[in-house]
Formats: C-alpha cells, structure tokens, sequence
C-alpha cells in the first residue's frame, strides 16, 4: 500500500512512518519541514508543503491508496488565542483535501482527532466513543467538525474514514517548544535545568499513551481495512502530580515547577475506554508508563549530552 503522510516529519508522524515502513507499506511524506531529530528515513519520499498548499497538496495525493492525517496547525492554547486561524488552518483545508481526494478516487482516510478534547467534561470515566461531543476548547470545537464533516463524506461520496482520538501521546522525539505535551515539556526543561510551570494544583488527570503503540494502531488500521471511531490510550490515567514524581523518579532529579493558576480550558479528569480499538482490531497498550517515562528520559537526554 502507498500511504501518504500528512505531517510524518512531526513528532507522532515519524512514528507512524516507522510503523508503517516495518509493516511493509510504501511511505510518502507530506509536511512543512523534513524531520527535527532525524534525517528523513531511507526510502520515504518528502515533499515539502503546508496542509493549505492546494497545488502541492494535489500532486502529493497522485498515486496514493490511503492518507493518514496527521497534521494539525494549532494546539489546545493557541487555538482558543486565534480561533479564526484554528477553522481556516485546520477545518477549511481538511475540507479541501476531502474534496481532492474525492476528485482523484482516494477512498481511505485515517485521522487523528482528540480524545482529550472532543468530549468536553466527561460524564463517563472512562470515556466511551459515544460519549456526547461537547468540546470546551476551539482546538476540540475544529476537531469534532472534522469528524463530522468526514462522516457526510463517508454517506454522500464513500469515504472510508478511521477516525482516532488519542488521549496524550508521549514518548522519543517529542519537541521542546513547551507548547503540548507536559511530558516531553518538563523533560527538556530539567535537562536543561530551566523553569517549569504547574498550571493548577497538580490533580488534573490524563490518560497518556505511549507514541509507538498510537502509531502501531494506526498501521493496524491501514491494514486490516478498518473504519469507524475509536479512543485511544492507556485506559488508565495519571495525575499531574503523579506525572512529576515519575520523571523525578526515572531521572534522579527533583522537579520543581513554578505553580500557576489553573486554566479554564483544561478539562479536570479524561481517562478514555479503549475497549472498541480493542475488540475490533487486537490492538492493546504495549509498554508501561514508567517504562515508557524513563525511555523518553534516556532520549531527551541523548540529545543534549
């Protein structure tokens, strides 16, 4: 299968490329940058355009059996500063890339959309995929409307779309802009012995999931022909606090942070029921979480020793 990557140089992308490559399939990567920690991986072609490049974007399509969407141009915080660059970024240009896959016959489509914002406040612990949509967030607000709009694509035209909501993926490879992801955001800080804030008391939950095993279900997917909506994550979930003991406990160092105000937009608690991606694909969580912590802290460390 040729499978086109929409943001496979970024930090979930890359994974997904490698993924994908150990399973056999033909890799196209399609992004603004080729790979931060890495060259580009041996055999992957890259073209170098953003998610709005309409001209690029249609001749990146041209020979492809399935695209995996993993581009998103906001993340929670600067999507509720700017929510009109949110819709046109992410909402608009995700409809013009239905409408060019449709003109080339593209029927396949896995997308990553959110299972830490798309539910809102949780009713249900752990969230079920039917758990009512009511996003507190732009960021989860665009994401719900991609998911909807690809849902009519999917009834009026044929798409077959997989639609993935992971919880909070960490692992290698995540950046250090401390723009998302607290993990990889309080690792580089402490290597590079840099403050650190703690937005709230420490007691906001989250279900975090390793990288590789969100990438590994994406590449199940691809190939078992799946479709539907499906939560993805650990099925368990860690507090903020319990959070900082574990990177104080995998690197030997205390984490300090500088307590902030919480912030209105952070939902309190989101453990997510994974069970759907479980009974209809196989697919299971691998690594432990302080397996997976102390890995990322031998990464992270790796690149500044």
């Amino acid at each position: 299968m040729k499978i086109l990557a929409l943001g496979g140089s970024g930090f979930i992308g890359s994974h997904v490329v490698d993924a994908a490559l150990a399973a056999g399939h033909t890799v196209r990567v399609y992004d603004r940058a080729q790979e931060r920690f890495r060259p580009t991986p041996k055999g992957v072609e890259f073209i170098n355009g953003a998610l709005d490049d309409t001209a690029t974007l249609a001749e990146a399509l041209i020979g492809i059996d399935m695209v995996f969407h993993l581009i998103s141009v906001t993340v929670p915080t600067t999507a509720n500063l700017d929510p009109i660059a949110d819709v046109q970024g992410n909402l608009v240009a995700t409809i013009r890339l239905l409408e060019m896959m449709r003109a080339q016959g593209i029927e396949r489509l896995l997308y990553l959309s959110s299972g830490g914002t798309a539910y809102g406040i949780p009713q249900i612990d752990p969230v079920p995929e039917t758990h009512v949509l009511n996003p507190i967030s732009s960021y989860g607000i665009v994401k719900v409307a991609i998911e909807q709009y690809m849902r009519m694509e999917a009834k009026l035209h044929g798409l077959q779309p997989v639609i993935l909501r992971p919880s909070n993926p960490f692992g290698p490879r995540q950046g250090h802009d401390g723009v998302q992801g607290i993990i990889g955001t309080y690792m580089w800080r402490l290597v590079r012995n840099e403050p650190m804030q703690l937005w709230g008391d420490g007691q906001v939950v989250r279900d975090f999931v390793n990288v590789r095993d969100l990438a590994r279900l994406c590449v199940i997917c691809a190939d078992q022909g799946t479709t539907g909506t499906f939560n993805v994550g650990a099925g368990k979930g860690h507090s903020i606090r319990q959070v900082i003991d574990g990177i104080a406990a995998v690197s030997g160092r205390p984490v300090v942070p500088e307590i902030k105000p919480g912030r209105a937009f952070d939902v309190p608690r989101v453990v997510l029921d994974i069970s759907a991606a479980t009974k209809t694909t196989g697919w299971r969580p691998g690594q432990s979480f302080r397996d997976g912590l102390a890995e990322t802290w031998a990464w992270v460390k790796g690149q500044v020793g």
